[in-house]
């Protein structure tokens, strides 16, 4: 088998596991009534996810670095399995959460390994289209795992959800063992060496825009199907289509932001991006009673939301390319614990004011993104400045 058919592999089984965050927001309505719980309380399924996923991961990769890959792969792939069908085994609301969890750290560790598997086995002049088309695997969970989970919860169960995706699973697991070739682990960073990393102001300015952007974009996804049927008015047929339509403008999106950096620079499309998301947020406050309007906004607040987030990839790539990698995967932790604090702020949002509330508190998280865009362009063109003024006295 040629090495592009096994990207496509390791694309498909990041659709898999990409899909298993994502999938609860689609379902939220039905999953808070099928366990006997508010919509707030159902919505911190995805906080807890979340924190597991940005704290769990980290440290398990760190005991798990000189681990044969491969090994790791189906170690993780089989204990997401695992969850998955814990989910539907187990009974109650508690119980579910701690297959949430299983399912967390092993989707983190998964994630992880099969871009590094993506990395080595790619051809040297083609590793970033690899990585590329493995990262194409997760954006497909959100265009079409979430409208399916949403197809599938409505026609038939929540259940089958889960149990098909542990069948496709363990099918994957016996591709996995007949095609991946085995390799070895590599040296493990210390996490005290990434938390220090904070410590540069320029670092912690470029990981905080993370942060509250996902903040924002965790209140409102988190909680949209309950928003869209209960507030819009929109049948769950209605909400799949919806979902699928911001899937897909979140995709091109993530293309749009791309391009636009190379082009007029990661600080000016952050700015863009930004401004936009506000906008769009804003009018939604005001026209959430028209379907049309709604689902016209969305696609443009969905469109411009991933935009940034190509954009941030490659911002945190470039501001200290002497810890890249470091900082890449800082940025991953900081995208789960922002949208953790989202899913568990817009729970409380639902349960003490309002479910119309959570698209202005989504709108003051990314004001705060702008806010700490401007000071990180502020702060780069004093740098720059200083670093001109130092060039010139040596040059006298």
């Amino acid at each position: 088998m040629s090495n592009t058919a096994k990207i496509y592999i390791l694309a498909l089984i990041s659709f898999l596991v990409g899909t298993s965050q994502p999938i609860i927001s689609g379902i939220l309505d039905k999953m808070a009534e099928a366990l006997g719980v508010s919509i707030g309380a159902a919505g911190q399924l995805i906080t807890v996810f979340s924190l597991a996923y940005a704290i769990g991961t980290p440290i398990l990769l760190v005991l798990t670095a000189k681990m044969e890959r491969r090994k790791l792969l189906i170690y993780a792939l089989f204990v997401f399995m695992v969850g998955n069908l814990l989910s539907v085994i187990i009974p109650g609301y508690g119980l579910f959460i701690i297959a949430r969890i299983i399912m967390a750290l092993s989707t983190g560790v998964a994630v992880v390994t099969i871009l590094n598997i993506a990395a080595k086995i790619a051809p040297a002049n083609k590793k970033a289209s690899s990585i590329a088309t493995v990262v194409m695997g997760f954006t497909a969970s959100l265009i079409i795992g979430v409208p399916i989970g949403r197809f599938i919860t409505s026609t038939y169960s929540w259940k089958f959800v889960f149990i098909g995706t542990a069948i496709l699973v363990l099918l994957v697991i016996f591709i996995v063992l007949n095609t991946i070739p085995k390799m070895n682990g590599d040296a493990s960073i210390p996490l005290t060496r990434q938390i220090a990393m904070f410590k540069k102001p320029k670092i912690a300015l470029a990981l905080s825009i993370t942060f509250f952007l996902m903040t924002g974009y965790g209140i409102l996804f988190t909680y949209l199907s309950p928003f869209l049927v209960k507030n819009v008015g929109m049948s769950d047929s209605l909400v799949s289509i919806t979902l699928l339509v911001l899937g897909v403008a979140s995709l091109f999106g993530s293309k749009l932001g791309g391009l636009s950096s190379d082009k007029r620079g990661v600080i000016f499309t952050l700015k863009r991006g930004l401004l936009v998301n506000v906008t769009s947020l804003v009018v939604l406050s005001f026209l959430s009673h028209s379907i049309i309007a709604v689902f016209i906004i969305l696609t443009v607040w969905s469109f411009s939301g991933w935009s940034l987030g190509a954009t941030q990839q490659y911002n945190l790539a470039t501001i200290s390319p002497e810890s890249s990698d470091v900082l890449l995967g800082l940025n991953q932790s900081m995208m789960q614990l922002g949208f953790a604090a989202g899913a568990g702020l817009g729970g409380v949002i639902v349960g003490q004011i309002s479910l119309s509330s959570i698209t202005w508190f989504s709108a003051l998280s990314c004001v705060f993104a702008c806010i700490t865009t401007f000071g990180l362009s502020r702060f780069l063109n004093n740098k720059k400045v200083v670093n001109q003024g130092f060039e010139a006295q040596k040059q006298a």
